[in-house]
C-alpha cells in the first residue's frame, strides 16, 4: 500500500491513523540550485527522504511544504537569482502551525516534520510551537529534524578525502548533487556542473546583501566529486537513523 497520504481515499487514510501511523510533513523551498539542478531541490530530497522513512515504519507522507524561508546569500545564494521564491518567516511559522493543527484535528499523535531547506528551522520550530500552546494535547508529540544531520563523520571522510567544507557551503555541491544522482538523475545535468573554488564570505550577514559573496553560478562550491553511488550511501544513512530516532521516540514496534 501506499505511504503517500495524497494517494490515499479519506477513509484509507482515517484507517491508517486510527493505527498510529507517524505522519511525515517534508518541508523545502522553491531556490535556485546552480545551472545543473532543478530548483525543487529542497522539497525533492526531503519527500523522497520522508518517503523512505515512511516505508520503514508503516508511515504517511503528508504533502510538502514547497516554499520555504528567504534564501541566505551564505547557505542558498539569497534573492539574486530567477526562480528562488521567499516567504517570510511569520508565514513559514503560520502555516506549519495550521498544518500541525489540522493533523492533530485528524487524530495524528506522532508527526514528524522532515526539513530540506537549511533556512527553514528555526521557523519550523516556532510553528510548531505555537501549535502545541493551541492544542493542549499531551499525547501529541512532534519531531522536527533536518536530515543532512544523519552522516557520520566517517561517511564525510570517504566522501571529502580533501577535508569536508561544512554544510553551509554544500548548498547544490556534492551533498545534494550525489542524492540528486541516486534518486531523480533523469534531473541532474552534469555537463553543467560548475567547477569553481567555494564561496568566501564573512562571518555575518549585511543587509542589503553582498552579491559578491556569491558565485555567479549559484553553487556556493563546485558539485565535481558527486556519484550516485555517493548519493545512494547518503539516503540510505538518512533514512536508517531518521527511522532509529522515530522508533525511539514515538515507541514504535519492530525494526528492519
Amino acid at each position: 500500500m501506499t505511504v503517500l497520504m495524497n494517494e490515499l481515499t479519506w477513509p484509507e487514510y482515517d484507517a491508517r491513523l486510527k493505527q498510529g501511523a507517524v505522519i511525515l510533513i517534508p518541508c523545502g523551498a522553491l531556490e535556485q540550485h546552480g545551472p545543473h539542478l532543478p530548483l525543487g531541490v529542497d522539497v525533492l530530497l526531503s519527500t523522497a527522504i520522508a518517503t523512505g522513512v515512511a516505508k520503514r515504519v508503516d508511515g504517511l507522507v503528508a504533502h510538502p511544504l514547497t516554499y520555504g524561508y528567504k534564501s541566505m546569500p551564505r547557505s542558498g545564494g539569497g534573492p539574486f537569482f530567477p526562480g528562488t521564491v521567499n516567504l517570510d518567516g511569520a508565514t513559514v511559522s503560520a502555516i506549519v502551525r495550521d498544518i500541525v493543527r489540522e493533523f492533530a484535528r485528524h487524530g495524528a499523535r506522532r508527526i514528524c516534520i522532515v526539513d530540506g531547506h537549511f533556512e527553514n528551522q528555526w521557523f519550523l520550530t516556532e510553528g510548531i510551537d505555537l501549535a502545541l500552546r493551541d492544542i493542549r494535547e499531551e499525547s501529541l508529540k512532534v519531531i522536527r529534524l533536518e536530515y543532512w544531520d544523519f552522516v557520520d563523520e566517517a561517511t564525510l571522510r570517504s566522501i571529502f578525502p580533501d577535508g569536508f567544507p561544512g554544510f553551509a557551503l554544500e548548498h547544490a555541491a556534492v551533498l545534494e548533487t550525489s542524492l540528486m544522482l541516486h534518486l531523480f538523475p533523469e534531473m541532474v545535468h552534469l555537463d553543467r556542473v560548475p567547477d569553481h573554488p567555494p564561496a568566501t564570505s564573512g562571518s555575518y550577514d549585511v543587509y542589503p546583501p553582498h552579491q559578491h559573496w556569491v558565485p555567479t553560478s549559484g553553487a556556493l562550491s563546485s558539485a565535481k566529486g558527486a556519484t550516485a553511488d555517493k548519493g545512494k550511501l547518503l539516503f540510505n544513512q538518512h533514512t536508517s537513523a531518521i527511522e532509529a530516532i522515530l522508533r525511539r521516540e514515538f515507541a514504535l514496534a519492530g525494526g528492519q
